[in-house]
């Protein structure tokens, strides 16, 4: 049996890209267990069920995964997560990873442990910040001379004001690309292409949303799962 940890943010995730991989995962055998940073169930950003960014079908069934999906409602703290008993580790994007996933030193240990480990570790879009935070056991950046996409500044500009004020009123409190560039990342987001995955060793990143389901197939892959067509 093939073992995935989702770590999920309290603070707002995004849904299309946690419940992708998910599902995708799941209908593969694989056997998911979801964890958040104080083991409360995650929170949906509400904007990633917004008919004006999210077509309904996805809507539908993302919101069925969240209010009905028993493991993301009855989510482990992340404090009880060892690398060891887990083959991958997925961390779903959204803006509210800023504010816990990728500032917490348990997920950036559990980042660690799975990369230097025999894991593979899939990161999405703005849980792709993590990377400016994590260190190898060595205390160098984990994504230094690594290739890696995620959620670009381009985009960025186009969500936050001019004082790095989200919608809602929160203060972005830094900028994923920014902060993985200046960790020593490769960055590109690949941003003429229609999706954007990139996989380095044991570490797979994601642009954003519309690459969720090919991360996750490429995860599987990676995993020695076959995908069927």
């Amino acid at each position: 049996m093939t073992d995935a940890l989702f770590v999920v943010s309290e603070e707002g995730y995004w849904g299309e890209e946690c419940v992708e991989p998910l599902e995708t995962l799941s209908d593969a055998g694989v056997e998911i267990t979801v964890a958040t940073p104080s083991g409360s169930p995650p929170v949906i950003d509400e904007r990633s069920l917004d008919p004006d960014q999210v077509d309904e079908e996805t809507i539908e069934r993302v919101r069925d995964a969240h209010e009905n999906d028993e493991r993301l409602n009855d989510p482990i703290p992340v404090a009880q997560a060892d690398a060891e008993g887990y083959d991958a580790v997925v961390l779903p994007g959204g803006h509210g990873t800023a504010w816990d996933i990728n500032q917490d030193k348990h997920v950036r240990q559990l980042l660690r442990d799975i990369v230097e480990g025999d894991g593979k570790a899939l990161v999405v879009c703005h849980a792709v910040g993590v990377l400016g935070f994590a260190r190898d056991s060595h205390g160098a950046f984990i994504v230094n001379g690594r290739d890696v996409t995620g959620f670009p500044n381009e985009w960025e500009e186009g969500i936050v004001d001019e004082a790095d004020r989200m919608p809602d009123g929160r203060k972005l409190p830094y900028w994923t690309e920014e902060e993985v560039k200046a960790a020593g990342g490769n960055w590109d987001a690949e941003l003429d292409a229609a999706t954007s995955v990139t996989v380095d060793g044991d570490l797979i990143t994601a642009r954003g949303p519309g690459s969720s389901s090919a991360a996750a197939d490429r995860l599987l892959e990676e995993l020695g799962i076959e995908v069927e067509a």
